[in-house]
């Protein structure tokens, strides 16, 4: 006999430290789930906060306002009628805990504490959070005296426990759970816990949704059972995008699916679903029942006296259970024009900004950049055609426009948000300037020409006067030294133009009662990772979408860009021979990046995954880059690149402390002020390491080696 259940998960833009803000965003997932009769509704990691708090975890003021923010949802009556899971810190005999709060009818069931925290790559739980390290076991809490006097309880269960109604049973896992080893759900299923939930913090980066869903349909795939994913969706405050994508997956497929980029700040994902099938499929597998038999945790259930399936669906021939479908997997150039644009979104409104400023120089980057802001444009304009009311809002007090203004166009936005210039020199080519004109014409920004060479003539003239010397650039017989300075006061002043002209511009346009604009780098995350940019240049900015971004991907979404944004104009930009025009042009030399880096884009990207992602020194990445660009080069050659690659990455990790934040999309970003904590005072050379792969390719050119150094292989 069907036993049907409507369930709700839901995707929230949380802002951390927004309480009242969090609060009825929350309040707002909870009315919808109950508008589409859900007897179970689950929300992201830690929502009453925000997830991004950081050292803000470290104030008791934190867990004070969580506690107040959560005594006023469960004490409303329209609250009630359902299970909530909601998130948030709580400490317990003096520690801090990241813990989901299951209640019903404003009474709370039990307080579950994260068992496995995050604290790798972009996450330090540790920190702030101290993990429950006893599985299956349970203490009583006492509620603050404010919360006592909401729902008449003194104590309640803490602990690795699960609920059980009537006709099913309820337990939760958090986010980091689901991808460690032996997660919490094999054991809850194990002992007969049929719906799983997982509360999520999980932030976006390119081709990482896969990682995520295969985890989730591999879970209910082998240990059968419901599982509802929320998750946190936008930015919260600091680098990283959280990209939603709810899910509900019954017997390892999916029925309801979220979006995975919206500007939407509460969506709500509803699945029925048959209590019976997960008994079916579950009682099908021998093996499942025979390590049930013998499992080594046996929950502690809290009773609750309800029966979450509707009876009077049973034989109701109009409700039936949700089909199936397939995931929805964006590409990865359709990543990069909505997760960063998304994350701009977020940025200006709450920021309360004017608009967005970008030294446009006719170069990919800076042309990824601003189509990643015309795209956040186009994303505005298809949610007020969609009927979203707080977008609408937002944007008419970004842009100071009248209550009965309508954006019909990305350009009625771009126009008054968006700001672009270039800033000419005479290195600079008729071609990169007419790119730019062009480009600007195109998405709508308010575009400023000039060129800087005053500037630039007064600050050498001035150096020349305080010290007699006259710097002269390299082709024209000066020294290196010389060459690197001339080039680093135009990108440097470029940089000083640019905040000038992001402060002034709105006031130029006779906009009221603004401030200025912000700032937009476009440095790659490659050309982070080798260091080729100027310190304080114009990659020192506010933030930077594409700073995350490899510069390959980038190509590929401006080839994508071409087509979807029907901009004919961009195949120039992709055509183009990357070049910083710091140098002069002339007969017998243009500028071009990679000659100028030693190594191409392409090889950068591999530098960088082997170094951060497979964790590779000069000596392990020499060998596996020996076996995988043999024969095309030859040990030597292969041995000299790598030696190139960490020599420019040790000189230049110190321009990584000043980084501008960037939007984080890719997993070797050597962002150092969270993501890579290495030191940035490095021997260049990496002495030992350089003698052992000399060694080797010595050993394979058949010379003699000193044996000493290959003694420990």
């Amino acid at each position: 006999m069907s036993q049907l259940i409507t369930l709700a998960t839901c995707n929230l833009n949380q802002w951390a430290l927004d309480f009242e803000g969090n609060r009825d965003r929350i309040l707002e997932s909870i009315k919808i789930a109950k508008e589409k009769n859900a007897r179970l509704r689950v929300g992201p990691e830690l929502e009453i906060t925000g997830y991004g708090c950081l050292d803000h975890f470290l104030e008791n003021d934190v867990c004070l306002h969580s506690w107040e923010m959560y005594g006023q949802i469960i004490k409303r009556e329209e609250t009630h009628g359902l299970i909530l899971d909601i998130g948030m810190p709580i400490l317990h005999n003096n520690v801090r805990y990241n813990c989901r709060l299951l209640s019903l009818d404003g009474k709370i069931l039990v307080i579950r504490p994260k068992i496995w925290l995050a604290n790798d790559g972009n996450y330090r739980e540790m920190r702030f959070f101290t993990p429950w390290m006893k599985p299956g076991c349970v203490e009583d809490f006492t509620l603050p005296i404010a919360i006592q006097k909401i729902t008449g309880q003194r104590t309640v269960k803490f602990g690795d426990a699960v609920i059980k109604t009537l006709d099913t049973c309820i337990g939760a896992e958090t986010c980091e759970e689901i991808f460690t080893p032996q997660s919490p759900h094999i054991a809850m299923s194990l002992d007969g816990v049929e719906i799983i939930t997982n509360s999520s913090g999980s932030h976006h980066e390119l081709r990482k949704l896969d990682k995520r869903m295969d985890l989730i349909l591999n879970a209910t795939s082998r240990c059968g059972g419901i599982y509802l994913y929320s998750n946190q969706r936008g930015c919260d405050g600091d680098r990283l995008y959280y990209d939603g994508c709810a899910l509900i997956a019954v017997n390892g497929k999916v029925v309801a699916q979220g979006s995975q980029f919206s500007l939407k700040d509460v969506e709500v994902v509803t699945a029925t679903v048959d209590l019976e099938d997960v008994r079916s499929y579950r009682a099908s597998v021998m093996s499942r029942g025979l390590q049930a038999s013998l499992r080594d945790i046996k929950y502690e259930r809290v009773d609750v006296p309800v029966e979450l399936a509707e009876v009077s669906d049973r034989f109701n021939p109009a409700v039936s259970p949700t089909a199936t479908r397939d995931v929805h997997y964006h590409t990865p150039e359709e990543e990069i024009a909505l997760g960063p644009a998304c994350w701009l979104w977020d940025y200006i409104r709450r920021c309360n900004g004017t608009g967005y400023f970008l030294p446009l120089s006719g170069g990919i980057d800076s042309c990824a950049t601003a189509m990643i802001v015309y795209s956040m444009c186009r994303l505005v304009v298809k949610e007020i055609e969609e009927g979203n009311e707080q977008v609408l809002s937002d944007v008419r007090k970004i842009t100071r426009s009248a209550d009965d203004w309508v954006p019909k166009h990305p350009q009625d936005i771009s126009s008054i948000i968006f700001h672009t210039c270039f800033m000419g020199t005479e290195n600079s080519s008729t071609e990169t300037r007419n790119r730019s004109k062009e480009l600007s014409n195109e998405i709508g920004s308010y575009h400023v020409d000039f060129n800087m060479d005053k500037v630039v003539t007064s600050v050498v003239s001035l150096f020349e006067v305080a010290t007699g010397k006259k710097p002269i650039y390299k082709i024209f017989g000066g020294s290196q030294i010389e060459n690197l300075a001339l080039q680093n006061i135009q990108a440097r002043l470029r940089m000083v133009l640019a905040y000038l002209f992001a402060q002034l511009l709105p006031w130029v346009r006779g906009v009221k009662n603004s401030g200025g604009l912000l700032v937009l780098g476009s440095a790659n995350v490659d050309e982070c990772l080798r260091g080729y940019l100027t310190k304080y240049d114009c990659s020192s900015a506010d933030i930077n979408p594409i700073g995350g971004i490899s510069k390959t991907d980038l190509k590929r979404f401006i080839a994508y860009a071409t087509k979807e944004f029907k901009m004919p104009i961009l195949d120039e930009f992709l055509n183009a021979t990357p070049t910083a025009e710091l140098e002069p042009i002339t007969e017998n030399y243009v500028q071009s990046d990679e000659i100028d880096m030693g190594m191409t884009y392409e090889e950068l990207s591999v530098f960088g995954y082997l170094r951060k992602v497979e964790k590779c020194g000069p000596y392990s990445m020499f060998l596996k880059l020996l076996h995988q660009w043999s024969p095309k080069l030859t040990p030597a050659q292969v041995a000299e690149k790598v030696k190139r690659f960490f020599f420019f990455y040790a000189i230049n990790r110190h321009k990584q402390t000043v980084i501008t934040p960037s939007y984080h999309a890719e997993n070797y970003s050597p962002d150092d002020n969270r993501f890579d904590l290495r030191p940035f005072l490095i021997n260049p050379r990496f002495a030992w390491a350089s003698k052992k792969i000399d060694a080797v390719v010595a050993e394979c050119e058949n010379k003699t080696h000193n044996l000493d150094v290959l003694s420990v292989d």
